[in-house]
């Protein structure tokens, strides 16, 4: 009975991680571009830097990842971004993700990268557009 439980509600759970994590990437980026909500980057953030090319990525692929469009993509590139940000930022401050405050970092990037394989589920555009085409 457990099993079948978990199989009905499987599809549209990946879909809730998928928009979840997607609405959580989002908010990084609408932070660092959108200013939004304030106060979350420095007064000296500039766009054309390394944490500005991150929020352009977490901008466009939150967004993306949210409404399940391009998602697997999307995803790919998002776990690409946060893999590079633990190693580039947290890596360096120690090896456990603890103490160097990385786990955030790599939970993303292995989420994303979960994302990317397994796909959208079926609450997404992806899905909509390829029932549409059958």
């Amino acid at each position: 009975m457990f099993e079948s439980i978990c199989a009905a509600l499987r599809g549209p759970l990946l879909s809730v991680m998928r928009i979840m994590s997607g609405l959580l990437l989002l908010q990084h980026g609408t932070g660092k571009i959108l200013k939004f909500p304030a106060n979350v980057v420095p007064g000296n953030f500039n766009i054309w830097t390394l944490p500005g090319y991150a929020g352009i990525i977490e901008l466009v692929c939150g967004g993306l990842l949210v409404i399940g469009l391009f998602s697997r993509s999307a995803a790919f590139i998002a776990s690409g971004m946060t893999a590079v940000a633990y190693f580039m930022v947290h890596a360096p401050q120690g090896f456990f993700p603890l103490l160097n405050k990385g786990e955030l970092a790599a939970l993303y990037s292995f989420v994303f990268l979960y994302l990317a394989v397994a796909g959208p589920g079926p609450l997404s555009v992806d899905a909509f557009r390829r029932t549409d085409k059958k």
